[in-house]
C-alpha cells in the first residue's frame, strides 16, 4: 500500500512539473492594475467577507490589490439576471481567499465567470430543469474551457451563513487551483511544498473512510473522490477554522501550510 502510494505520488510530481512548464510557456500574464480601492468597495468587503475584515490594515491593502487585478483581468457576467458590485466582489473575494498566502500566483484556467440566478443541471439549464440535478458551482471544461459557473443565489449564501462551513464558489475556485497542475486530483502541487503530498494524500483516504462509516462532520460530498475532498476541506477551512482546528487538528495543520496562512490569530478576528 505504502509502495503504491509514493509511485502514485512521484507520478504526480512529475506530470505536475511538465504541466507547469507548459503552462508557464503558454501562459498570458494578468494586466497588473494601479488604480485607488473605492471607500465603497472597502465597506462592501468588511460586511459581506468575514475573512477579509479580520485582515491587518497592511494585509487588506494586499488584499484589495489582489481583488483589483482579479476584476480587471476576469469577466463576470450575469446570464438571466443583474449582478451587483457586491455579487462581483464576492466571486473575487471567492478567487482570492485561497491563494492569498500567494501575492503574485494568478489562476492560468479563468477568463469569466458566468452568474446563473439559481441552481442549473448538466446542461446549463436553469428553467424547467426540476427534478434534475441541480447543480450549485461548476468549473467549465471542453467548449467551457476557462468558464466558472456559479448559482447566484449559493454565492450570496455563501457569505451570509458563515457557520455551515460551505462556500460555493471557494470550493470552485479552489477546483481551479488543483486544475492548475494538470490533475483533477486532490493534490494542488502548484501551492503544496512536495514533503506534504504524501502526508496529504495519506490524510484524505483516512478521512473518506470515517465519511463512509459516518464517523465525519465534513460534508460527505468530500468522500465523492480526492479533488472534491479538497474542495471541500477548503470550505470548512476558510468558514469554520477555529472548528476545523478543534476536530481535524492534522487537516488543519496541513491546510494552513498548503494555502501557507497563519489562521491561529486570524480566526480569533473573525466574525
Amino acid at each position: 500500500m505504502l509502495i503504491n502510494i509514493i509511485i502514485f505520488t512521484l507520478v504526480i510530481i512529475v506530470v505536475a512539473y511538465l504541466w507547469n512548464s507548459y503552462n508557464k510557456a503558454n501562459k498570458k500574464e494578468w494586466t497588473a492594475v494601479d488604480a485607488a480601492f473605492s471607500e465603497a468597495w472597502k465597506t462592501i468587503l468588511l460586511k459581506n467577507v468575514s475573512f477579509y475584515d479580520a485582515l491587518t490594515n497592511e494585509q487588506k491593502i494586499n488584499f484589495e490589490k489582489q481583488v483589483l487585478t482579479f476584476l480587471h483581468n476576469v469577466k463576470i457576467t450575469g446570464v438571466k439576471t443583474s449582478i451587483s458590485d457586491e455579487d462581483k466582489l464576492m466571486v473575487a473575494a471567492s478567487a482570492i481567499i485561497p491563494i492569498f498566502g500567494f501575492p503574485n500566483w494568478q489562476y492560468p484556467n479563468v477568463r469569466e465567470v458566468l452568474i446563473y440566478p439559481n441552481s442549473f443541471d448538466d446542461e446549463f439549464q436553469f428553467e424547467g430543469n426540476e427534478g434534475e440535478k441541480q447543480i450549485l458551482g461548476m468549473v467549465g471544461n471542453k467548449h467551457m474551457d476557462g468558464v466558472v459557473i456559479l448559482s447566484q443565489k449559493a454565492l450570496r449564501l455563501g457569505f451570509q451563513n458563515e457557520t455551515d462551513k460551505k462556500n460555493t464558489a471557494i470550493h470552485e475556485f479552489v477546483h481551479l487551483i488543483d486544475m492548475s497542475d494538470g490533475n483533477v486530483d486532490g493534490i494542488p502541487t502548484v501551492i503544496m511544498d512536495k514533503q506534504y503530498a504524501m502526508p496529504w494524500v495519506d490524510l484524505i483516504h483516512k478521512e473518506i473512510n470515517r465519511i463512509y462509516e459516518n464517523e465525519s462532520d465534513i460534508n460527505p460530498y468530500g468522500a465523492t473522490n480526492n479533488a472534491e475532498f479538497l474542495a471541500v476541506i477548503s470550505e470548512y477551512f476558510f468558514e469554520r477554522p477555529d472548528l476545523l482546528e478543534k476536530k481535524h487538528p492534522k487537516l488543519y495543520a496541513l491546510l494552513e501550510k498548503t494555502f501557507n496562512q497563519d489562521m491561529d490569530e486570524h480566526y480569533k478576528k473573525m466574525k
